[in-house]
């Protein structure tokens, strides 16, 4: 085990320091990729996608893990993730590990017209039991010496992504999944998380309700914390929307009043118009910079460079982190990793420009 920098920060870069979002592909001799797609994106539990027995299955999962943030290291990633590779997607396994679900009696949502998915119901209390995701923040923490970042599934998010049984005010009951998620934060930060990122797609998908009770969840979730912290929301992965995106969000520039360091942002395979960005001027941006779809070409680190110089047209080099679009779960392996070169030495070009 390599020993901790007296001073994490140090290792990031004082300009466009790169990140990624969370995910990061699991190996092939770990997860069956092609069972994986037939699941979509889980809301609840899909234990089938796994090759490895169950008794060998977290020993698998942490070797796994290891090469993850050392391939993100050898990239050049500034601040890294544990590649969440032991969640079957980004929000099932915590949520679905939460007090109040029913996970035997599922029922189905349509998030998209025509698609399908199995959803929990919650009929009791959401409630956090019990630490879900502190061990993997302390073996991020002893492998890695960079700046390591965290996830978890916003609380609008989630209570998007159940049938609810039990609560007759659904605000009421993204406050309580807010407050489970703010247990669990509180607890991450110190396991050592440098960054805790919430997760929030879904504010596209009902942005009226976001508007209700969306950023006010948000700030509950991160109550708290000193860390910094960051909220992501996309359009949808690139394995699930593979054609055209949306140019523009339906709920964002709300979110320059939650209580957040950073805001993430999906930019380059949707072309989004950059001019959101000056609605942001009080955050950091993440701003997406690799395009996720599953036919796109593997950027060059000068496209990368030309999609950095885009986003500092509107916002100052302090205040822009360069990143994947969203998570890389469903990528190729290879592709991943060149992704993520091409994301450091476009950035690195950038800040020899600028310095």
């Amino acid at each position: 085990m390599r020993p901790l920098s007296a001073d994490r920060n140090e290792m990031t870069n004082a300009l466009l320091p790169t990140t990624v979002i969370g995910s990061y592909p699991q190996p092939e001799w770990l997860v069956d990729h092609e069972i994986l797609r037939r699941h979509g994106v889980p809301r609840v539990r899909a234990k089938d996608i796994w090759r490895i027995p169950e008794a060998l299955l977290q020993e698998a999962q942490d070797d796994a893990t290891a090469l993850a943030i050392h391939e993100m290291e050898v990239a050049g990633i500034d601040i890294i993730t544990d590649g969440e590779i032991r969640r079957e997607s980004y929000s099932n396994r915590f949520a679905t590990a939460l007090e109040g679900l029913d996970l035997d009696k599922t029922e189905k949502i349509e998030p998209r017209p025509g698609i399908f998915v199995d959803v929990a119901r919650v009929v009791g209390k959401v409630r956090r039991s019990r630490a879900l995701e502190v061990d993997d923040m302390k073996f991020l923490r002893a492998h890695t010496r960079n700046k390591a970042k965290i996830t978890l599934p916003g609380p609008f998010t989630m209570a998007q992504q159940v049938v609810n049984a039990y609560y007759k005010d659904k605000e009421e009951m993204v406050m309580d999944f807010a407050a489970a998620v703010n247990e669990e934060a509180l607890e991450l930060e110190k396991a050592g998380a440098d960054v805790i990122q919430l997760d929030e797609p879904w504010v596209r998908q009902d942005p009226a309700a976001a508007r209700k009770y969306a950023v006010k969840g948000i700030n509950r979730a991160l109550q708290g914390l000193k860390c910094e912290t960051a909220v992501h929301v996309c359009f949808g992965y690139g394995f699930v929307m593979p054609g055209e995106k949306p140019g523009t969000y339906p709920f964002l520039a709300e979110l320059a009043a939650a209580n957040t360091n950073q805001i993430s942002i999906e930019a380059a395979q949707p072309k989004l118009d950059l001019g959101v960005l000056k609605d942001l001027s009080s955050k950091v941006v993440m701003l997406g910079c690799l395009n996720l779809a599953p036919n796109a070409p593997v950027e060059t680190a000068e496209i990368v460079a030309d999609r950095i110089r885009a986003g500092l047209k509107f916002l100052p080099a302090n205040k822009l982190m360069p990143a994947p679009d969203c998570g890389m779960k469903y990528l190729p392996r290879d592709v991943a990793f060149k992704k993520l070169k091409a994301l450091a030495d476009g950035a690195a070009i950038v800040r020899k420009e600028i310095s």
